[in-house]
């Protein structure tokens, strides 16, 4: 039988939908052609906003058009955060949460033996631990991304996530390091960690991201290490010490901004304001000169007035990121925010979105080209031909090169050309 996936929202549910790619494979599913029919439909939802929760209802009426007797799934945080309306969805034959992923499986195997629609959404409860999942290996994947933390212990006024994904809780070093051994012996040279709050990892178990870095670095075969979306305030003068002293780890960083504003930063009931982001900017610039950053900023969100999003730009061109994904204010049923004064209209949202986006856009061709000239690191990711690949530098910028003589996942050294736009061209090193 064949098996399509449909992902939505953050890297977790992407690993996460890896690893149930490979619980499928393994127990005889073989994977849908892209665009092709498929047997079992699964859609792994993000509900961060209310387009996501649309587009998995949409995926899955399209599912059901094209083969109105396959088994359709809906899983992930949508369900787990809004079980009310996941069970609305007509055209769901599963529908299961965020946790238990192994019982999804389980519960296809069970509906195509007996029939009736299954409903598993398992509350999530204080003492529940990691679940583990098979790593993931994707063809063509150069790069691993390995999840050693769930849940947010956080209570951001505009999130559902901590309702979806429940409290911290850490893969167990064991594993990581085990999975790692693996990964490196399968050809990987990076991993990139990632977490629903991977700042936390260790909080729950006693120990810190820092160490299980500079465990994984120790690992033979593994040349570079990357973190996901990290919490500012949590990134102390000691962990940023710790990680200074890991040659493997990359020097890019993806700080979670949400607005540069500090009147907005309040109302949205995040731990810092800009000053302590801006120092704990200047730290790691410190550490790791050439450092490189990326985050994420809300527009729109309630009370936002257009002195507070002129704030926020600007504070986005002064630090100056690498890359920012920009997205609208989504109000979400049960949050602090649904039910602030002062809600921004969605033409307006639109429109600021818009124009932060742009200025982003253009601060990171600014900041690409400043680094015209300078020698890099770089993972060759894609092969064009036999000799021209894409690929990414240790600070993250995608770059074209020709490397005559190496092969896909291997590590060069280049020197940076200009920017196109989307990559730089890149030469090798002499």
């Amino acid at each position: 039988m064949k098996v399509a996936f449909y992902t939505l929202g953050c890297k977790v549910n992407q690993n996460e939908t890896g690893a149930l790619a490979q619980l499928f494979y393994e127990n005889g599913f073989e994977p849908a052609p892209d665009g092709g029919e498929a047997d079992v439909y699964i859609v792994n939802s993000c509900t961060v906003t209310a387009g996501g929760d649309k587009k998995s209802r949409q995926w899955l009426r399209r599912a059901k058009r094209r083969n109105p007797g396959a088994v359709t799934v809906l899983t992930g945080c949508f369900p787990q955060a809004f079980p009310g309306e996941a069970l609305a969805v007509e055209e769901a034959d599963i529908i299961t949460g965020s946790g238990a992923r192994r019982r999804v499986l389980d519960n296809v195997l069970r509906f195509l033996q007996e029939g009736g629609r299954i409903v598993d959404i398992a509350p999530h409860e204080k003492s529940e631990r990691f679940e583990e999942l098979p790593m993931e290996r994707l063809e063509g994947h150069t790069r691993a991304f390995m999840k050693i933390e769930d849940g947010c212990n956080r209570r951001c006024a505009y999130c559902v996530i901590p309702r979806a994904r429940g409290s911290v809780r850490s893969r167990a070093e064991e594993s990581i390091l085990g999975e790692l051994a693996a990964l490196a012996k399968g050809g990987y040279a990076e991993v990139v960690f990632s977490g629903i709050n991977l700042s936390s990892y260790g909080r729950d178990t006693g120990t810190d991201l820092a160490e299980i870095v500079e465990k994984a670095a120790q690992v033979p075969g593994i040349r570079r290490i990357r973190l996901g979306s990290l919490e500012p305030d949590l990134m102390t003068e000691e962990m940023i010490a710790r990680m200074a002293r890991v040659p493997a780890l990359c020097p890019q960083f993806h700080l979670s901004l949400q607005s540069g504003c500090d009147a907005t930063l309040r109302r949205m009931r995040r731990i810092y304001d800009t000053a302590g982001y801006r120092a704990v900017v200047e730290k790691l610039r410190a550490a790791f000169p050439g450092a490189s950053f990326t985050t994420d900023v809300i527009v729109g969100f309630p009370g936002e007035t257009e002195t507070d999003f002129e704030e926020s730009a600007a504070f986005v061109r002064e630090i100056g990121f690498l890359k920012v994904h920009v997205f609208s204010f989504s109000r979400r049923a049960g949050t602090p925010a649904y039910d602030m004064p002062d809600q921004i209209d969605e033409a307006e949202k639109a429109r600021r979105s818009h124009r932060l986006q742009a200025e982003a856009d253009a601060v990171r061709a600014r900041v690409i080209a400043g680094m015209e000239g300078c020698p890099v690191e770089v993972l060759l990711e894609k092969p064009v031909n036999n000799t021209l690949f894409t690929g990414y530098t240790r600070e993250y910028v995608p770059v074209l090169l020709k490397a005559p003589g190496h092969r896909q996942g291997g590590i060069v050294h280049a020197v940076l050309g200009a920017f196109d736009g989307t990559r730089c061209t890149a030469a090798l090193a002499e």
